[in-house]
């Protein structure tokens, strides 16, 4: 599969946007697009999946080893991928836009303000390509795409000023119907602010399409030393009869949406997924196992509390049953969680903390967690690679158990991530596949 990258000269440039446009550009053209992400965001791809039609691939070289991050790619559908970046295109010490496109040699297309510049916006792309040499990176910014970009004099001054070795890929007329709302944690949904699909359209009249689709090249299919995070290879799907495959019951509303498709892929290959919705009232099912991904529990906190599979969950953990949470699903397993409008509700009380959300984010990094002991997604000694976004605080008990040690990120307290009880563990960290942790907890099942 052909693909390019969307990098943005900076965060805040309209790279979101620019892909939706392009997808729609491509899409209208008879090409089916296979949506991906740099970076380890969550929310940018559900826009994605929206306008595609088909889930985005997380691509991010600190959770998934170079290795892994080729794997993932591989595993889109499609004629074309479109790669939305990061931040600016070399920002990001542990996996960033630049390093996506050089693992999977792809060339970058350079979304650039065009607001209040015109010949200033191909000063900035000829100054991005150089940059990749003065600093020995292996990038490739082919071209540009002016945002915010209108026509006529200001549309013929960028591309006039371009060099003949930058291509112009057309530009996106500033357009108010093209801003998605955003709150903490970042932009809306893409089920619950789509952008106007007659602004879209809009924004994807003045792409040049075929020149999107001539720059687009395949990745070299070869892996490079390293492999994954962990350093082990990926399991094998269970095989056997239906009986030795584990059903495994994973909490899908608008409280539990943040979710790589491939750990729903992972654990579809190794056993039977079971979707429940606690924030609607749902009872966790008959299950061998239980996965609460992150998400907005403290939106949906009263009717969290009032679900019946708060309760159960409680019951069956205190029983053994493995159960799994990170971040959201960590709130939801305490003992409580407090909004920032100081309304106090109870969680299933499986894991000894109470939660309490603030105003501003409390971590946000890239994390690595060695286990203390054996725990259920992994081994004593292992590592595990994730991140972490929240913009809550968990107040342990005294005597709580932790499963890692924090080696980069913040973690839970002092140190120390991963509150566990019974069979239950509850981390801040989001783990991709690709670290081992779905396979740990799917063995254990």
């Amino acid at each position: 599969m052909k693909g390019f990258v969307l990098g943005g000269t900076s965060s805040g440039v309209g790279k979101t946007v620019a892909t939706l446009a392009v997808i729609r550009a491509l899409d209208r053209e008879g090409v089916a697009v296979q949506p991906a992400k740099a970076g380890p965001d969550f929310i940018d791809p559900s826009h994605h999946e929206r306008v595609a039609g088909r889930p985005s691939r997380t691509l991010d070289r600190w959770l998934q080893g170079e290795d892994g991050l080729r794997r993932n790619y591989r595993r889109g559908e499609g004629d074309i991928c479109v790669v939305e970046g990061v931040m600016g295109l070399y920002d990001g010490d542990a996996s960033s836009t630049a390093m996506v496109a050089e693992s999977l040699d792809l060339p970058v297309v350079l979304v650039v303000d065009a607001t209040a510049g015109m010949e200033s916006v191909a000063a900035t792309a000829v100054g991005f390509r150089e940059y990749a040499a003065h600093a020995g990176r292996d990038v490739d910014v082919a071209g540009v795409v002016a945002q915010r970009a209108h026509g006529g004099r200001h549309a013929e001054g960028i591309r006039g000023a371009l060099p003949d070795d930058l291509t112009y890929f057309g530009r996106i007329a500033p357009d108010e119907d093209l801003e998605i709302p955003d709150r903490h944690l970042g932009l809306h949904m893409g089920e619950e602010s789509p952008l106007d699909d007659e602004a879209l359209d809009a924004a994807a009249e003045h792409l040049r399409v075929d020149r999107l689709r001539a720059v687009a090249r395949e990745p070299p299919s070869h892996e490079r030393a390293g492999g994954r995070p962990t350093g082990a290879a990926p399991a094998e799907p269970t095989s056997g009869g239906d009986s030795d495959r584990p059903r495994v019951a994973v909490a899908r509303d608008d409280a539990f949406c943040f979710v790589y498709p491939a750990t729903l892929e992972r654990i579809r290959e190794r056993g039977d997924l079971v979707a429940f919705a606690p924030a609607d009232g749902e009872d966790l099912p008959d299950c061998d196992g239980v996965y609460l991904p992150g998400g907005y529990p403290e939106r949906f906190a009263a009717d969290l509390a009032a679900s019946p599979a708060l309760a159960t969950l409680a019951d069956r953990a205190a029983d053994g049953l493995p159960v799994f949470g990170e971040c959201g699903g960590l709130m939801a397993l305490s003992e409580s969680l407090t909004t920032t409008e100081g309304e106090t509700h109870e969680m299933a009380g499986v894991l000894p903390a109470d939660v309490a959300m603030h105003d501003r984010y409390q971590a946000l990094n890239h994390v690595e967690l060695r286990a203390r002991a054996d725990t259920l997604t992994a081994a004593a000694g292992e590592r595990r690679r994730g991140h972490e976004f929240h913009y809550s605080t968990a107040d342990p008990a005294e005597d709580a158990r932790f499963a890692f040690d924090v080696k980069r990120g913040e973690g839970i307290a002092d140190g120390r991530d991963g509150l566990t009880e019974y069979r239950t563990l509850g981390t801040y960290c989001h783990c991709h596949p690709e670290s081992g942790a779905v396979d740990a907890f799917l063995d254990a099942l």
